[in-house]
């Protein structure tokens, strides 16, 4: 039920922000005006903090595991309210570092990918991995582990923190700097991204899955590759 519920909102998010943009009319190209570009990011704001609502307070039991879900020694009991706030203070410093080393590598991912003659969109998507390589490696673990309903909440929770907060930010620069934000999708990514949704959709929807899911899924990243070095 929890990994639905973030899947519904990460559609949201991702349509309102990516999706919705190639089709307005009021500004050219695929951008936002300065209102709407207002309007995504409270909308992003919103859904994600209803979100951290929902998961940590209100239906916490709907993104516990399944088995016996009073065991504290299945999903650790919740923090006291000095460790959540130190921990919310420790989450800056290490998204501080995160960017930062992202910062200090993108010189060396540019001079690989253009040693390889790799088109430049490749260097945002390098930098995405480093970004997001500690949820990505936390959510691996905790699949081995067998905790699953942990790796889907690592790994949907990233994602929606990755739009609901990057977008309300860089929707404020633009406007601040006075410099257009393209948001809207070329056709090929779009395709891509509606492709990866209705799998997704499909895997989720009788909570159970399998091998030959995992493998299309799989299959539909190695096309993300492919066609971001091969357009």
């Amino acid at each position: 039920m929890g990994a639905n519920a973030a899947l519904a909102t990460l559609v949201a998010l991702t349509t309102l922000s990516l999706v919705l943009p190639v089709f307005t009319t009021s500004s050219r190209g695929p951008t936002y005006t300065n209102g709407q570009l207002v309007f995504a990011s409270i909308a992003s704001l919103v859904l994600w903090g209803v979100f951290v609502f929902v998961q940590t307070v209100r239906h916490r039991d709907y993104f516990l595991p399944v088995d016996n879900v009073a065991d504290e020694n299945i999903h650790a009991p919740p923090p006291s309210s000095r460790l959540a706030l130190l921990s919310f203070f420790l989450l800056f410093v290490a998204l501080i570092d995160v960017v930062g080393l992202a910062k200090v590598m993108s010189p060396v991912i540019e001079a690989g990918v253009s040693a390889v003659g790799a088109p430049k969109g490749v260097i945002g998507i390098a930098i995405a991995i480093l970004v997001l390589l500690p949820e990505t490696w936390a959510a691996v673990r905790a699949a081995r582990a067998n905790r699953l309903q942990t790796s889907m909440n690592l790994a949907l929770g990233s994602a929606l923190a990755s739009i609901g907060l990057t977008i309300p930010a860089v929707a404020f620069t633009s406007m601040l700097i006075g410099m257009p934000l393209v948001l809207g999708l070329d056709p090929k990514d779009l395709t891509l991204l509606l492709l990866t949704f209705l799998v997704t959709s499909i895997s989720l929807v009788t909570g159970r899955t399998h091998v030959m899911l995992a493998a299309v899924h799989l299959v539909i990243f190695g096309a993300f590759l492919l066609l971001a070095f091969v357009p």
